[in-house]
């Protein structure tokens, strides 16, 4: 099992979520970021069914940055509860892994310039 996840974060508003996700790669809280828009949701809020069109976004990062992401994300997100969410990655191309460590590392300063 590896240390890294990826973590999912949806926003109603997907050029903000954009915005958002690349202060989160600029922060090295994420190694990438991947946006998807328009994404359709359906979900229970307060009572009622709500639909609505949003962005979605999928980051790769280390397990233990998930905390900081959800609290960057508080401070910063337009919904009351932002919905994050995290999955373990348990395998993959191993020099891929390490480069989202590395990206990650806050103490670091260099970037590897692969390609990925």
């Amino acid at each position: 099992m590896t240390d890294v996840c990826e973590v999912v974060i949806t926003a109603p508003d997907p050029a903000w979520l954009r915005s958002f996700t690349r202060e989160l790669v600029e922060q090295r809280l994420c190694s990438s970021a991947h946006n998807f828009a328009p994404v359709h949701s359906i979900y229970r809020w307060q009572g009622e069914v709500h639909e609505r069109t949003e962005g979605r976004a999928s980051l790769h990062t280390r397990r233990a940055l998930v905390p900081a992401i959800v609290e960057y994300a508080r401070e910063r997100h337009p919904y009351q509860v932002p919905g994050i969410s995290a999955r373990p990655i348990y395998d993959g191309n191993p020099e891929y892994l390490s480069w989202i460590t590395a990206e990650t590392d806050q103490s670091s300063t260099a970037s590897d310039t692969a390609d990925v």
